[in-house]
């Protein structure tokens, strides 16, 4: 199983004092040396992070695969048409959420996010759909002609009991399967830790994990090389 590794939280900490430091970029290549499959960044349309000089910039230097988080808003679908990211991962967006809270409704926008999907793949991007683990999104995505998904683990992170946890497992695991069997590459994601990951990371039909906070909330502590590594381990 690949690890991604969002790196949006580097830039949180640049942002917080305005100035150069933390630098996202050296964070990916220091991430990429220690393990990671792929950097994952979320260019949000408020720029309250990453900004676009950021994604220039990792265009350039990410050797492994550049991931790029980004909404269907026309502006941003026209700067990652320029930048050209190995992979685009559609997500949800709103201005007041302080991180994203749910998946795509690709049910209700599956016109939207088809028109985005096609635009995004005419110029050379591989294009991922993030979603809640539920059948009728998964159908709806696969209807968009995007070729991955990578399905939402905040419920499960967030599950307060063991029998909740359990329920959520139970949910992640149908949707892979049955991802699976409609011909879809599988990526999960969100609030995943060094704590909840594993059975996450159990599920062998999961193509890849990506990974941000918990990862650069132990790097402050450990370092960001042994944080990237240590969480590839468990993944293993």
């Amino acid at each position: 199983m690949r690890l991604g590794v969002n790196i949006d939280h580097i830039a949180t900490l640049r942002q917080a004092r305005g100035g150069l430091e933390p630098e996202p970029v050296f964070g990916a290549l220091i991430a990429e040396a220690s393990g990671a499959d792929a950097i994952v960044a979320h260019l949000r349309e408020d720029q309250r992070h990453i900004k676009d000089k950021d994604i220039f910039l990792l265009k350039e230097v990410v050797n492994t695969r550049f991931n790029l988080e980004m909404s269907i808003a026309p502006e941003i679908i026209k700067v990652a048409s320029k930048i050209k990211p190995d992979q685009a991962t559609l997500v949800p967006e709103r201005r007041r959420e302080l991180t994203t809270e749910g998946g795509l409704d690709v049910v209700k926008r599956q016109k939207k996010i088809g028109q985005a999907v096609k635009k995004l793949e005419a110029a050379g991007i591989e294009v991922s759909l993030f979603i809640d683990p539920e059948k009728n999104q998964i159908r709806a995505a696969k209807k968009t002609g995007a070729r991955f998904i990578e399905l939402h683990t905040g419920a499960y992170a967030n599950a307060r009991t063991k029998a909740e946890e359990n329920k959520r497992i139970t949910e992640l695991k149908s949707a892979v399967v049955f991802a699976r069997g409609i011909g879809l590459k599988v990526f999960a994601g969100h609030g995943l830790n060094y704590n909840n990951v594993s059975r996450v990371a159990a599920l062998k039909e999961i193509e890849e994990l990506n990974i941000g906070h918990a990862i650069i909330s132990r790097a402050v502590f450990s370092g960001l090389g042994r944080a990237v590594g240590e969480m590839k381990d468990l993944i293993k």
